[in-house]
């Protein structure tokens, strides 16, 4: 179970830094904000690479598509914290299936045959 909770941290620490960090160019470049958005933009994306390494897959393209997952679940919080916009209820059952997947490819159980 301490396993399903520590990922369930890890995932959703690198998404939190993904989203702020790509907003912050979004923000730049979108909503003219100044340039000075980038450095903890930056910042925040070093941090969401870093995170993904500590996901417990052995192979980074399986932790890469598992997070995508939880990016998409994220991302519609996101949209509806910081953007003030409410998921409807097709994003919000494609986020649950998106996490349902996710759960699929990271924690199915894998012998040596695939």
């Amino acid at each position: 179970m301490q396993t399903y909770v520590t990922t369930a941290l890890i995932y959703s620490a690198a998404a939190l830094a993904e989203i702020a960090g790509c907003f912050a160019f979004w923000a730049w470049l979108r909503m003219e904000r100044s340039v000075f958005w980038l450095a903890p933009g930056t910042l925040c994306l070093v941090a969401f690479a870093y995170l993904l390494t500590l996901a417990p897959s052995g192979e980074a393209g399986r932790a890469y598509a598992a997070y995508g997952g939880v990016y998409i679940f994220a991302s519609l919080m996101w949209l509806w914290l910081a953007e003030g916009q409410w998921p409807d209820r097709w994003d919000m059952a494609g986020a649950i299936l998106a996490l349902v997947a996710a759960g699929i490819i990271l924690f199915a159980p894998r012998g040596s045959a695939a």
